[in-house]
């Protein structure tokens, strides 16, 4: 009987320490994979339809106590925009106010654009989605895609046909490298069409993302392979920021008062 209590003693500690093995694997893959299954989960599934309504109220009761400033300059569209934390200081001397909501598509950001676009009457808006739209399993196509940012457009230009209207280029991604093939071909109908219209352009924030040899670098991504790092961003700005300066920025009107004059001279 004595002998046998340490026996079973032994068993049980063994059990233990096998079951904690075990559970601490479990637990370093879920670690591993929760940020790529939440990613995942941010895509409509097909057929269904989600409720921004909420966050779309929350920007207009935050409208409410901080006014966005005369003038400023939107962003919307989905997560990539929303989790840029840093968009307001990386636009800098240019007034920005961030109106995107994470795993819209062109068509929920056609939805409420009046609410989070044109109620500002900004001077320009820049657009992110696409990248949910042509996701895994989506029933999306290359061409819905590009209809809806025509929509968005015209959204836009309906009731602000002077505000002018910039579309970034769809992301190559990690988690989506299969889907890129249907992205590139959005971007490339997106861009014909941008070049058709007043006061639209293209911003090509994809092909840079390319290393030399042809491969999408991996730090330009965090864990779930789809959202970007803060290098990311910092290439994003160098892109965006330029364009936005020559038109926007402090010295834009001198700038084209220099060329008219120079024109007149001439």
């Amino acid at each position: 009987m004595n002998a046998t209590v340490p026996r079973l003693i032994r068993r049980s500690v063994a059990t233990t320490a096998v079951l904690s093995v075990v559970l601490l694997s479990i637990g370093a893959f879920e670690h591993r994979t929760a940020s790529t299954v939440l990613a995942q989960a941010q895509v409509q599934a097909p057929g269904t339809a989600r409720d921004w309504e909420p966050a779309i109220r929350k920007f207009e009761e935050s409208d409410k106590t901080n006014p966005p400033k005369p003038g400023s300059i939107v962003f919307t569209g989905s997560s990539s925009i929303v989790k840029w934390s840093t968009l307001a200081d990386d636009m800098k001397p240019l007034e920005v106010v961030n109106r995107a909501f994470g795993g819209s598509q062109y068509s929920d950001v056609d939805q409420y654009a009046k609410r989070i676009v044109n109620v500002y009457r900004p001077r320009a808006v820049i657009v992110y989605a696409g990248d949910n739209d042509l996701a895994a399993n989506s029933p999306k196509t290359p061409e819905s895609v590009a209809n809806d940012f025509k929509h968005f457009v015209q959204i836009v230009h309906s009731d602000l046909p002077d505000t002018w209207i910039y579309v970034m280029a769809i992301k190559p991604s990690k988690l989506r490298w299969d889907q890129w093939p249907q992205m590139k071909a959005a971007d490339q109908m997106i861009q014909a069409f941008c070049q058709t219209q007043q006061r639209v352009q293209y911003i090509d924030v994809a092909t840079p993302m390319f290393a030399a040899d042809g491969s999408l670098p991996a730090d330009l991504f965090v864990a779930d392979g789809l959202h970007p790092t803060p290098k990311l961003y910092a290439m994003w700005t160098t892109i965006i920021k330029p364009i936005l300066l020559q038109r926007f920025g402090p010295n834009a009107n001198s700038s084209r008062s220099d060329r008219r004059s120079n024109h007149l001279a001439a």
